[in-house]
């Protein structure tokens, strides 16, 4: 775990491979943290229990997380090929008389055709055609899309941006995370031109379902602080391209590793530098949903980091960032300059929630943690009716007060699933087993809310007026 200590003024950082069952019971009993193998702090000490409880419960989970990995992939892949399967066959019922008649079609994971788990909960492909560009949802509504889309592999990706969406694919790549030792961050690019705009997007992938390595970024409550900045998430700051021994170096003190791939920061950075120096009118966006979205707004925050001609070309062209169901990434100093960059670069950032979406209430802003949100927040109700806010409602999650109005909420969820296509026509239509996680949502509201389906509705149904002009708050 070793880190540069002039990169980081303070820091804790956890590393769930060198637990051992009495090391990690001690921290429950002792404030002494110099002593646990499995923490690096520039701390000896804490002697707040409700930090150390939480430290116990982000080992342990991560901890399950890796033991339980490969059962989960594979479980994840029987459940994808499960749902193709019945897919390529046009049914349920297709599929028995296709095994019957020996004529079964057998989906091809890397096919343009096959779809992710998240890929089945919401089908659509298409842009909605009436939103356009000049529209102040188009850059929303296409972010969304991408996104969404971000999820499946690149033959998919390819197809769906080459031939329905009419634009440039640029490309989809796996990039290293240098804690986990793997290429577990993905990205894909696109570039929609016309006469009137050249506007580039790159979309991060969220967090996968059954992907445990995506799950142990988002339980991995490691931090840094930076000075002058503030504390950061570390395992965002990871998944990004933070390197073990030298944090974020200069662009130009990389050096190349040809036996891995890269790192997501530093390589989309060097693209984005020679497209747009290809025209002096391309902007960019960036965007993601879940954890792709934490990684959308780190993007700038790095590039602020280092300063430069190349950082200030970025920075100049950054035209937006729109994130969907994005958890928080910083505390409040983090939040307070980034307010200050974003303003200062003239860059859009809106964050949306949809309802009771549980992820972007995590983790908690509280006085253990001491996480916050900042940014434009564009809260959408069940409704779809859209408000600029300074906080979601329910900024927690876990509330006694909340469980009973957001149980109620997913029950109208579940009913309005039902009857949305009578309302806006086909499109909206849910599947069966999107149907199923509404009901998931009775036991564990938010669940649902955070998937994908609601979020594209929002950015096609919600008004357009709250893009122009941005309202910035950092929460309190």
């Amino acid at each position: 775990m070793a880190c540069d200590k002039g990169f980081s003024c303070t820091y804790m950082l956890l590393e769930p491979k060198d637990v051992g069952f009495f090391d990690l019971i001690h921290i429950l009993f002792s404030n002494n943290l110099e002593r646990r193998r499995f923490v690096d702090s520039s701390e000896e000490t804490e002697d707040d229990f409700e930090r150390r409880w939480l430290i116990f419960l982000s080992i342990v989970v991560q901890k399950l997380l890796q033991f339980v990995a490969k059962p989960m992939a594979t479980i994840g892949w029987g459940i994808e090929m499960c749902l193709n399967l019945i897919s390529s066959n046009q049914s349920l019922v297709g599929l028995i008389l296709d095994f019957l008649r020996g004529k079964v079609i057998i989906p091809e994971k890397d096919s343009r055709m096959f779809l992710s788990f998240i890929g089945h909960l919401d089908k659509r492909v298409e842009l909605d055609k009436s939103i356009k560009h000049g529209d102040g949802r188009y850059n929303a509504a296409l972010s969304m899309m991408a996104s969404k889309i971000s999820y499946e592999n690149r033959f998919y990706i390819r197809t769906t941006v080459q031939e329905n969406w009419k634009m440039e694919f640029l490309g989809s790549y796996d990039f290293w995370n240098d804690y986990q030792e793997k290429a577990t961050t993905q990205a894909f690019m696109l570039r929609d031109r016309s006469d009137d705009h050249d506007t580039i997007v790159v979309a991060f992938r969220g967090t996968e379902p059954f992907d445990a390595d995506a799950w142990c970024s988002d339980f991995d409550i490691s931090w840094y602080q930076l000075e002058r900045v503030g504390r950061i998430h570390g395992g965002f700051m990871k998944a990004l391209g933070l390197q073990k021994n030298v944090g974020w170096p200069k662009p130009e003190e990389v050096k190349q590793d040809d036996s891995r791939p890269d790192l997501a920061y530093y390589a989309i950075r060097d693209m984005l530098k020679k497209l747009l120096l290809e025209n002096a009118k391309a902007k960019f966006i960036l965007t993601g949903h879940s954890l792709g979205g934490a990684l959308a707004i780190l993007f700038p925050a790095v590039l602020t980091f280092h300063k430069g001609k190349d950082s200030d070309l970025l920075l100049e062209r950054l035209e937006g960032v729109y994130t969907f169901g994005q958890p928080r990434v910083g505390d409040k100093d983090f939040g307070q300059y980034m307010e200050k960059k974003m303003i200062e670069h003239k860059i859009k950032y809106y964050r949306f929630v949809y309802s009771n979406d549980m992820v972007p209430r995590l983790p908690y802003d509280d006085k253990a943690l001491m996480f916050k949100h900042f940014g434009t927040c564009l809260y959408y109700n069940r409704k779809y009716e859209v408000q600029v806010v300074p906080e979601e409602p329910n900024k927690n999650y876990f509330s006694p007060k909340g469980v009973i109005p957001m149980t109620v909420n997913a029950f109208g969820e579940l009913i309005r699933s039902f009857t949305i296509p009578d309302r806006f026509g086909p499109d909206y239509k849910e599947g069966p087993l999107f149907k199923m996680f509404r009901l998931m949502g009775l036991v564990m509201p938010g669940a649902a809310a955070h998937c994908p389906q609601d979020y594209v509705n929002a950015t096609r149904l919600g008004s357009s007026h709250v893009f122009v002009p941005p309202k910035r708050y950092l929460c309190n």
